[in-house]
């Protein structure tokens, strides 16, 4: 009874009569075979007797997710109990040890929460490339005027020379102070926003504005050749730090003649003047900027231009080591506070080494030269040189909690001994107590 489900390829309808038991419905078959396309009838059975695909699939990823289950509670086996190890540890120990240990632990979290919190509150340390903008922006000891489409651009010769070739050479034509240069530049669609973009450039590295100019491979190709391609903004500083070329500014240090004398020292020596440019250290760190915007309104700066010397600027060892003096450079120039430079060469005898050997003191760790840097830092306002990269010593923290503990290094400098060793902490205020 009934019609086959075959003869019709979108018929729904069961079939009726037969055996109930047999009794299915065929959905979906097809007649392609009986008109010769070659290919078989395809049943899909409703029937209770089979798996619907459906079925299987759920089967299949409820197996997989079990599965899953049975490796993470494996792999949550062989990892470690630490409960049971330090059990195991502690089993034999006296109940003050176990004490002790505990207080150890609890001081040691105490001391992780204060780092945090004084990270929190520490001032957040300007980089290279943040002065050198505001250095730009607020044109502090600028020693050369660009003059380009009528508009003046004060700028710093050392800065452009270091950076540019096309400075270099266009700078040393022109060497005497505050000479002003007439910029001829060839490259077509150059107005005065962007030739301030490009000079933004030369200090930070960064065009500091968004024109679609920039954008035109062309035109940076044809600034590349008449200005030339300047490196990486910290190579380029790194060779101004190396080779001091067109520096401005020198530091000396007062010493004691007495010392001098008595220890067969030589007075050059310890006056060891070290070359600088005014823009960096202006730049890097207000003591310094505030001292010689001083000497500009006192009018000894034009002396200084006048006879073409370098401003010379005389630092009370006691206040600044003169063996700290490098080192505080060469952070100013790179950003890395790096101590080895303390130790790449024999002492020459500063002052405050004089003072210790007639002290009878022996000789500071790294950790002691370390902190005494920092206050140094807080002195000068150069928040780099106290937050920045540590290099040649292991990490700050580490080497002060396995020579003088983690008490004993906040408590460093507070001692009457300290004090009176560090005169910084009187003179911190008066920033202008250094000068003699």
């Amino acid at each position: 009874m009934g019609a086959n489900a075959s003869n019709y390829p979108h018929s729904c309808s069961p079939r009726v009569g037969g055996n109930s038991q047999a009794q299915q419905t065929f959905i979906g078959t097809s007649s392609y075979s009986q008109q010769g396309y070659g290919c078989e009838s395809k049943l899909y059975s409703l029937d209770h007797g089979h798996e619907k695909p459906q079925d299987k699939k759920k089967r299949t990823s409820g197996l997989a997710t079990l599965k899953k289950k049975f490796i993470k509670r494996r792999k949550s086996n062989r990892s470690a109990d630490h409960a049971k190890q330090m059990r195991e540890l502690l089993s034999g120990w006296d109940v003050r040890d176990v004490n002790a240990l505990v207080e150890e632990y609890e001081g040691t979290s105490a001391l992780k929460e204060l780092s945090l919190q004084a990270s929190l509150a520490r001032p957040e340390a300007r980089t290279l490339q943040k002065d050198m903008a505001d250095l730009y922006e607020y044109k502090y000891c600028t020693d050369v005027d660009l003059i380009f489409q009528e508009t003046c651009f004060p700028v710093h010769r050392a800065i452009l020379a270091a950076r540019c070739p096309f400075f270099k050479t266009l700078l040393s034509s022109s060497p005497e102070y505050g000479a002003e240069i007439i910029m001829d530049i060839s490259t077509a669609g150059i107005d005065m926003p962007m030739f301030s973009a490009l000079l933004h450039y030369l200090y930070t590295g960064e065009f500091g504005m968004e024109d679609s100019r920039f954008q035109n491979v062309d035109i940076l190709v044809q600034l590349s050749e008449e200005f030339g391609t300047p490196n990486s903004l910290d190579v380029d500083m790194r060779g101004l730090f190396d080779y001091m070329c067109y520096y401005d500014v020198v530091l000396s240090f007062s010493s004691d003649s007495e010392l001098v004398e008595a220890f067969g020292g030589n007075q050059n020596c310890l006056d060891e003047e070290l070359k600088a440019h005014k823009a960096i250290i202006s730049a890097r760190s207000p003591f310094f900027r505030n001292l010689l915007q001083r000497r500009i309104r006192t009018g000894e700066e034009i002396t200084d231009r006048t006879l073409r010397t370098p401003t010379r600027i005389i630092l009370d060892e006691s206040i600044i080591p003169k063996k700290y003096a490098k080192v505080i450079l060469h952070c100013m120039y790179t950003d890395v506070v790096d101590l080895s430079v303390l130790h790449c060469s024999p002492s020459v005898g500063s002052l405050s080494e004089v003072q210790a050997l007639v002290a009878g003191k022996p000789n500071m760790t790294r950790a002691e030269e370390a902190m005494e840097l920092y206050h140094i830092a807080l002195f000068l306002e150069f928040n780099m040189l106290a937050q920045g990269n540590y290099q040649g010593c292991v990490p700050l923290n580490d080497e002060v909690n396995q020579e003088q503990g983690s008490v004993g290094s906040s408590k460093w400098g507070q001692t009457p001994e300290r004090r009176k060793e560090n005169p910084r902490y009187e003179l911190y205020i008066r920033c202008s107590g250094h000068l003699v």
